[in-house]
């Protein structure tokens, strides 16, 4: 008695609904700004002997 089976579909159906949950999940974090995108973080640094440095990222534009 021969039987089929649908692995390959059930696995491929499997990932793809897994990465859109992903994708639904970040999209979620960052509308309720738990990912914060496009904040700049100010930046200090503090070396023995020269002192404290301070400023501001910047990105670069594209």
């Amino acid at each position: 008695m021969a039987t089929t089976s649908n692995t390959g579909i059930n696995s491929t159906l499997a990932f793809l609904l897994g990465g859109a949950l992903v994708a639904i999940a970040v999209l979620a974090a960052i509308s309720a700004d738990l990912i914060p995108i496009g904040d700049q973080p100010d930046v200090s640094i503090t070396l023995p002997g020269v002192g404290t440095v301070e400023g501001e990222v910047r990105g670069t534009a594209d």
